[in-house]
C-alpha cells in the first residue's frame, strides 16, 4: 500500500471508530492537585503525531510499537529503553519532569506514587469509550486500578492497561518425568521418585524471587482466591495469617525437610536455577512462562509445563501472573493517541506479537497455533485467564513485602523460621502499610 493509500485507510478508520465523549479525563492527586482536563476521543488525527514511550527491557514493547505505527503511519512513537535495575528510579524522576514520556511502562507496586502525585492519567473515560472491560481480562485491570492514594488495588480508577500477561507454573523434564502430575500428591510422589533416583527434584532460585513463587503457587491451590485477593489488594481487615496460608507454608517447609528443595536454593539466583534445570540437572522448575524461550532452545521437545496441581486433581482455576503494563503521562499533549496505542494492545494483531515476545496475549481467545511447550502453556493459561483466575504476586501487598518474603522463605528452607512466624512477619509488613 502506498503512503497516500495508507493515509486514506487511516482516515477511514478514524471516521468509523470515532467516539467523542462528552465527559473529560484528568488527574486529581490525593493531595487535591488537579491537572488539565482532557477531551476524550477515540479519533486518531490525520496530522503527524510523535509520542515517546519509556520502557524497560521487556521484549514485546518495541515490536508492539512497530505493529501500531504500521497501522497508523502518521504516528511516530520514539522508544526510550532503560535497563531494569535503573528503570523504576529513573522513570519516577522523568514523569515529574517537563519532558515526561507520553507513555510509560508501569508497575503498580513500585511506581504507585505516580497516582497520588497526579503524574499519570485516570484512564477510566477511555476504558468506557473503547470498552476495555470486555477487551482486557478483568483481573488484569483490577491490579492496575486503585484508589487515589494507590494503597488499595481493585477499586477506584484505572491507571494502566496490560500489553502482555504472564502465568506462573511448573516446568518438567520429560526425560525424568514421563507424565505431568495430576494431583498435588502425584507431584510430591514424582519429586520423591526423582530423589530416590539420585536426581534433584526441584530447582529453585530462593536467593531472588523463586522461593516465594513456589510458596505462591502452593497458596493458589490451598487457599481461597477471594481471601488472597483481598490481602494483596489491601482491603481493610484482610490477613495472611489464615489456615490456608499456613498449610501452603507448612507444605513448603515439609518439602525442604524431605530434600525436594535443595539447601543451596537460598544461595541460588533465578537465572542459575533455570540454567540448572535446562541442563537436565533437576526434574522440575517453578517459574513463569517468561522462561519458556530459553528452555525451548536448550531442551527442545524434552520440556513440558503444567499449573501447580490441586489436591483433588481438579484443573487449577487460579494461577499467579503479572503484566507488562503501560500508563499515560498527565503531561502528554496527545493523550488520545496514546490511548489508541493502549487499545491496540488488546487487538488480535498485538496478541501474536505478545505471544512471540514470550508473554501471554491480552486477547485470551486469540488463535495462537502454539505447539509443544508453548502449546502446554497456552492450554493451561487460557481457561484460568478467561475464568478471571489470574492473581497478582504477593509482593504487591505492601512496598516492603518482598523484603519479608525472600528472607522468610530462605528461613523456612533452612529450618530457622517457623511457618507461623513467617506469616506473622508478612502481616506486620501489610499492617504497617495499610493499617491493622
Amino acid at each position: 500500500m502506498t503512503r497516500p493509500a495508507r493515509r486514506a485507510a487511516v482516515a477511514a478508520l478514524s471516521v468509523t471508530t470515532a467516539f467523542a465523549l462528552t465527559a473529560c479525563a484528568g488527574t486529581s492527586g490525593s493531595g487535591g492537585n488537579t491537572a488539565t482536563k482532557v477531551d476524550v476521543s477515540t479519533t486518531i488525527p490525520n496530522d503527524p503525531v510523535t509520542l515517546t514511550l519509556a520502557y524497560t527491557n521487556d521484549p514485546p514493547t518495541k515490536a508492539l510499537i512497530d505493529g501500531f505505527t504500521q497501522k497508523h503511519p502518521n504516528v511516530t512513537i520514539k522508544p526510550q529503553m532503560t535497563p531494569f535495575n535503573d528503570y523504576i528510579k529513573s522513570i519516577k524522576l522523568a514523569m515529574s519532569g517537563d519532558a515526561a514520556p507520553d507513555i510509560a511502562q508501569y508497575n503498580p507496586g513500585a511506581m504507585n506514587s505516580l497516582v497520588p502525585a497526579g503524574l499519570i492519567l485516570d484512564l477510566s473515560p477511555w476504558s468506557k469509550a473503547y470498552g476495555w472491560t470486555t477487551k482486557f481480562p478483568p483481573a488484569s485491570l483490577e491490579v492496575l486500578s486503585s484508589d487515589k492514594s494507590a494503597k488499595q488495588f481493585g477499586t477506584g480508577s484505572l491507571y494502566a492497561v496490560p500489553g502482555g500477561l504472564s502465568v506462573l507454573g511448573v516446568f518438567y523434564n520429560k526425560k525424568i518425568v514421563k507424565e505431568a502430575p495430576k494431583t498435588l500428591a502425584d507431584f510430591e510422589a514424582a519429586m520423591q521418585k526423582a530423589k530416590d533416583a539420585g536426581q534433584t527434584p526441584l530447582s529453585n532460585g530462593a536467593l531472588q524471587v523463586g522461593g516465594f513463587h513456589l510458596w505462591n503457587a502452593l497458596l493458589n491451590v490451598t487457599g481461597d482466591v477471594n481471601d488472597y485477593r483481598s490481602w494483596v489488594y489491601g482491603k481493610p481487615g484482610a490477613t495472611i495469617e489464615n489456615p490456608a496460608a499456613l498449610k501452603a507454608t507448612q507444605t513448603l517447609t515439609d518439602w525442604a525437610k524431605k530434600g525436594y528443595i535443595s539447601s543451596g536454593a537460598s544461595a541460588t539466583a533465578d537465572p542459575d536455577a533455570l540454567a540448572s534445570f535446562a541442563k537436565g540437572k533437576s526434574a522440575f522448575l517453578i517459574t513463569g512462562n517468561w522462561g519458556a524461550s530459553a528452555l525451548e532452545t536448550e531442551m527442545k521437545d524434552d520440556v513440558g509445563f503444567f499449573l501447580m496441581p490441586t489436591p483433588s486433581g481438579e484443573p487449577a482455576k487460579v494461577a499467579s501472573g503479572a503484566s507488562v503494563a503501560y500508563a499515560i503521562s498527565s503531561k502528554s499533549k496527545n493523550p488520545n493517541v496514546a490511548a489508541a496505542f493502549l487499545d491496540y494492545l488488546s487487538s488480535p494483531e498485538a496478541a501474536k506479537i505478545e505471544f512471540e515476545g514470550g508473554f501471554m496475549p491480552v486477547d485470551t481467545k486469540a488463535e495462537l497455533g502454539a505447539t509443544g511447550l508453548r502449546g502446554d502453556i497456552a492450554s493451561a493459561f487460557a481457561p484460568v485467564a478467561q475464568g478471571n483466575g489470574i492473581v497478582p504476586f504477593p509482593d504487591f501487598a505492601s512496598p516492603g513485602m518482598i523484603d519479608k518474603l525472600t528472607p522468610g522463605i530462605q528461613g523456612l528452607i533452612s529450618g530457622k523460621m517457623a511457618p507461623d512466624a513467617f506469616l506473622k512477619s508478612l502481616q506486620e509488613s501489610w499492617d504497617g502499610h495499610h493499617g491493622s
